[in-house]
Formats: structure tokens, sequence, C-alpha cells
């Protein structure tokens, strides 16, 4: 399996780049213009947080509300791996870029720590209803900086967006045309 790291990275097309880089480029325009925390993909991370919370369940009540998180993070960070491993630049940025949109979504959460107004779904009994993040920051002892850690998990969502689509318009200009450029 690690051999396959020293594998050269699958070719990116001019016109897959292109039409890569033009969907990234409206989604981060979308997210940067959306004001109610969130995203039309949430609808799929949603679902994905909620497993968390009963898969790491078993594991204790703190780690079974942390798995919510967790498992958001960790379901996009699988398969960025998955096509990291395989060499597909396009598969890698795509689970990558929505690794790193989780850390908005993520935040606006954090953010409502103390004033705990989102609305909140369980994946189990509607009547334990707790607040992720107002439980985790409390038992932390930072729940007063909830909206401070917020704005840095935002931060670094933001950034590796960012940082994402610039990998893949690295990946996709060809060796010799960089070089050529210099």
């Amino acid at each position: 399996m690690l051999s396959a790291f020293d594998d050269e990275w699958e070719r990116v097309s001019k016109p897959a780049l292109i039409a890569w880089v033009a969907f990234y480029l409206l989604f981060l325009t979308y997210a940067a213009f959306n004001r109610t925390g969130f995203l039309f993909i949430d609808y799929v991370n949603l679902p994905i947080h909620e497993g968390g919370h009963l898969v790491f369940g078993w594991f204790g009540e703190t780690i079974g509300v942390a798995g919510g998180t967790l498992m958001q993070l960790l379901v996009p960070a699988a398969l960025a791996v998955y096509f990291a491993a395989r060499r597909q630049p396009t598969g890698t940025a795509f689970c990558a870029f929505f690794l790193f949109e989780n850390l908005l979504n993520i935040s606006t959460y954090m953010a409502d720590a103390r004033a705990q107004q989102l609305p909140l779904v369980t994946a189990g009994n509607g009547e334990e209803v707790v607040h992720d993040w107002f439980f985790l920051f409390s038992k932390l002892g930072v729940l007063e900086h909830d909206i401070g850690i917020a704005r840095l998990v935002r931060l670094a969502g933001w950034v590796g967006m960012l940082g994402t689509v610039l990998w893949l318009v690295r990946r996709g200009i060809p060796a010799e045309a960089a070089r050529e450029s210099q």
C-alpha cells in the first residue's frame, strides 16, 4: 500500500481542471454569501454526523458526543487518503475540499454552544438531545471561548478549501509547462 505513494499522480486534463476549478469557485462563492450556516452539502454531512454519535457512543458519553464531529471529519479524510493512495488528484481534492468544508458547519455549531439557538437533530431519543459543543466545551472548561474557537475552526476550513483548490491547480499544470514559465 505504501508503495502506491511512490507512483506518479494521474494527469488532470485541462478541461477537467477548468470544470473542477469552476465548481469549487462557485461553491466557495455560495458558501461565502450563505448566512444560514447550513449549506446544501450539509444534508449529506448531517446523517454522517449523527451516525458518528451512534458508532462512537459505544465508547462512553464524551466520545459519543464528540463522535458526531469525529465521523464528520473521518469520512472525507479516509476517502481523501484512499484517492491519494491511488494517486487520483481530482478524487483526493474533492474529498479534501469537503473535509475542510465540514469545518464551516462545525464552526457554526461551536459558535452556538452558549446560545443554543440552532435546531438540533438526534439519531436517538429526542428527549435526550444534547448540544455537542455546549457539552464538550463545558467539559473542557472553555465554554466562554466558543465564538473565538469557532472563528479559528472556520478560518481553518476556508484556508483548507482554498489550499485544496490551489493544490489541484498545481497538480493540473504539467511539470514541463511549469518549468517553461519560470
